[in-house]
């Protein structure tokens, strides 16, 4: 696979009696991110089975480089492809290190370029090597077992991710956190993500393109200043109402961030979290040293979030929230990370 191109043209698809898709067409182009909003049931994560051959379409055709998924060899297809999906876990009997280089062992990669391999993407994601590689699953937090599943996605180079609510059951600090860096790595790295939520805010702070779906079509398929000027029905209207003002990767410069996420410019932040350029609020201590910085949330004066306070003189880690004294690792709660085992499936269904 070489440029990540992928096609859906007339393509419908039912679960029994039930139409999930109904003649949806859209076309994505190589390093483009496209969201899929709506309910849960209106095919999102169907739209993306469908782009790795997890499910097939009763009609209509789906291309992935020009070329139908069913002529593909369904196991070169998956491989090909990133897949990161809410509720899917690293296996726990492998290391972190071998974890990551899951897929480019099943290519035949030597072993020493997939240590090499497995190293470079821990570092993309932000954990050392060293120090995560030999841990199991188990001894990580949540945060940053889904560090550990984006860099298996990312492991084989593939120029397609497929991303399933991959950061649903972080809490809202982590979650923007994560975010902003999947944004930044994704856009660096030039990958095409189709990722699925139904997190209005995190579909305009992501997408290049945001496609709401409803009722088995596509309502509307537009950048997200686009759906926010110029809703295409009332049911897209209704759905955005709540996007964030400023769009893509922040709040409104000076305004009062979303969902307790930090605020730029220094402007104070909800929910009791700091906002960016050192400033706190709502008890967030930020002199007699202890520093916020980063979307940091603190607490009574207990620093949090990317190393860029301390508490006490103990250094906080990859946004790990310190507490009595006491430093953990990134502190973010969030289900597995990257199913990336050939066949691995993201549940049936239509969500």
């Amino acid at each position: 696979m070489s440029g990540g191109r992928i096609s859906f043209r007339e393509v419908s698809k039912r679960y029994g009696d039930r139409v999930v898709l109904d003649r949806v067409s859209l076309e994505v182009t190589p390093g483009e991110m496209v969201v899929f909003l709506g309910p849960s049931g209106c095919g999102k994560t169907t739209l993306l089975r469908l782009a790795n051959g997890l499910a097939a379409a009763d009609s209509g055709a789906v291309e992935v480089d020009g070329r139908s998924v069913g002529d593909w060899d369904p196991v070169e297809l998956r491989r090909s492809i990133g897949y990161a999906i809410q509720g899917v876990g690293l296996l726990p009997h492998l290391s972190v290190a071998a974890n990551v280089a899951l897929v480019p062992r099943l290519l035949g990669w030597r072993p020493e370029r997939r240590r090499r391999r497995a190293a470079e993407m821990l570092r993309l994601v932000g954990l050392d090597p060293a120090e995560y590689g030999p841990r199991r699953p188990a001894a990580l937090s949540g945060g940053q077992q889904q560090r550990v599943g984006v860099a298996r996605a990312l492991a084989a180079d593939p120029p397609v991710l497929l991303m399933d609510e991959p950061f649903g059951a972080v809490d809202p600090i982590r979650r923007r956190s994560l975010q902003e860096e999947f944004r930044a790595l994704a856009g660096e790295l030039g990958k095409t993500v189709l990722f699925v939520t139904h997190d209005v805010a995190e579909a305009f702070r992501l997408a290049d393109r945001i496609a709401v779906l409803a009722d088995g079509g596509i309502r509307q398929a537009a950048p997200p200043e686009e759906i926010r000027a110029a809703p295409a029905d009332d049911f897209v209207r209704r759905l955005v109402a709540d996007a964030p003002d400023a769009g893509r990767g922040s709040a409104n410069p000076g305004g009062a961030a979303h969902d307790g996420a930090a605020a730029n410019n220094g402007a104070a932040a909800t929910n009791g979290v700091a906002a960016n350029d050192g400033a706190a609020t709502n008890g967030a201590a930020a002199n007699g040293g202890v520093a916020a910085n980063d979307r940091a949330a603190t607490n009574g004066g207990v620093a949090a979030n990317d190393g860029a306070a301390t508490n006490g003189g103990v250094a906080a880690n990859d946004g790990a929230a310190t507490n009595d004294g006491a430093a953990t690792n990134d502190g973010a709660a969030t289900n597995d990370g990257a199913a990336t085992n050939d066949g691995a499936a993201g549940g049936n269904g239509a969500g």
